[in-house]
């Protein structure tokens, strides 16, 4: 009898184990970038796009977002940024059609509609780049932790540039802000971890 309670035993224990085992495979999301637990809703706004129409974040539901903070006149590190999230929608293949990038520029003053559409055309036609005024862009950078200080450059044409921190914010198919990926993630973790929320935003 000992005997035949212990196998019964075993047997369940066996079974709850597998079944966690599953149910873990199931629900844990392994992600590669900077990642935020809990993942909690995306701060919301509604700026101005390349085209002159009103962009709320929230109406995004559906896609991945991919949100970047920089500016046309960026020498390095926008360009860069900007040629691998072109590159990373390419290699997603049609999963990419479900991917949206946004450029929300740090430098208002310069950056209007018409200089953006024409910096971003560079890239992808499918990126949007938003823009304001100062007002309605600083609240936007203050709420997503980002740093973007004016730094003048007297014996430069440019006049100034715009020192900023460099990460790519992603926000999943529900609104939430699960990631961020740093300057210099690998173009492939990067891929996989956008293809990873396209995939479970569908079940």
């Amino acid at each position: 009898m000992r005997g035949l309670l212990q196998r019964y035993v075993w047997f369940w224990l066996a079974a709850l184990l597998f079944v966690g085992l599953v149910s873990g495979c199931r629900t844990q999301t392994r992600l590669n970038g900077l990642v935020l637990e809990p993942a909690n809703p995306a701060p919301d706004f509604t700026l101005t796009d390349q085209q002159g129409q009103p962009f709320q974040l929230s109406a995004q539901r559906g896609k991945v977002v991919l949100l970047y903070f920089g500016f046309t006149q960026c020498p390095d590190l926008c360009p860069t940024t900007l040629a691998e999230m072109s590159n990373l929608r390419r290699k997603l293949g049609a999963e990419g059609q479900q991917v949206q990038v946004v450029l929300i520029t740090v430098d208002p003053e310069r950056d209007t509609g018409e200089v953006m559409e024409a910096y971003l055309r560079n890239f992808d036609p499918t990126f949007v780049g938003l823009h304001g005024t100062r007002a309605e862009i600083d609240p936007v950078i203050r709420a997503y932790g980002v740093t973007a200080i004016k730094r003048e450059l007297p014996n430069s044409a440019m006049g100034y540039t715009m020192d900023h921190s460099s990460f790519v914010y992603v926000i999943d198919q529900a609104g939430r802000w699960r990631e961020q990926f740093a300057h210099g993630t690998p173009l492939d973790l990067m891929v996989n971890d956008v293809r990873t929320l396209v995939r479970t935003g569908r079940s």
